[in-house]
């Protein structure tokens, strides 16, 4: 079973504290919590403890990282989902577990069957494969959003 708290402290050691770019789609964000996915959260206001519980309850609990059998492979799936949509990352990873010769339905949702190969391939190999997808989205995000493209090869290769 994965841990929840190097998972968290991860995302919040990229995500850092409040901003308001325009030219960042999320818009208005404190911790990586944006006022586009949040509109009725004070975000200004909000407080690390409450985004500590926003990313258990939406992101930690429903997609099941901590199932995972990996404290790392969890905590990276966990900060490229916020990033990126939990959809997303959850399917790159299930393309990765395939990779490995599993046999997923790739469509974002880690269900049962999906935890259980999950646990089954090369932890190592695994992340590999998921990392190359990430990086290959952030490298052509990083052509129309070059201003960004540092951070993201941060978050992606970073700790």
């Amino acid at each position: 079973m994965a841990r929840f708290d190097p998972a968290i402290e991860l995302v919040l050691r990229h995500e850092g504290g409040y901003v308001n770019d325009q030219a960042d789609p999320g818009g208005e964000t404190k911790y990586g919590i944006s006022r586009r996915s949040y509109p009725d959260l004070d975000i200004r206001n909000l407080t690390r403890t409450q985004a500590v519980e926003i990313y258990h309850r939406d992101f930690w609990m429903p997609h099941g990282y901590g199932d995972f059998a990996s404290d790392g492979l969890a905590a990276k799936v966990m900060d490229i989902a916020v990033n990126v949509g939990a959809a997303r990352a959850n399917s790159w990873l299930q393309e990765a577990v395939n990779d490995l010769g599993g046999n997923l339905k790739v469509d974002g949702e880690l269900g049962p069957l999906s935890l259980s190969q999950i646990g089954r391939v090369d932890q190592v190999l695994l992340m590999v494969r998921f990392l190359m997808r990430a990086y290959r989205h952030y490298r052509k995000l990083g052509y129309v959003r070059p201003r960004f493209a540092r951070a993201w090869m941060t978050r992606l290769w970073g700790v």
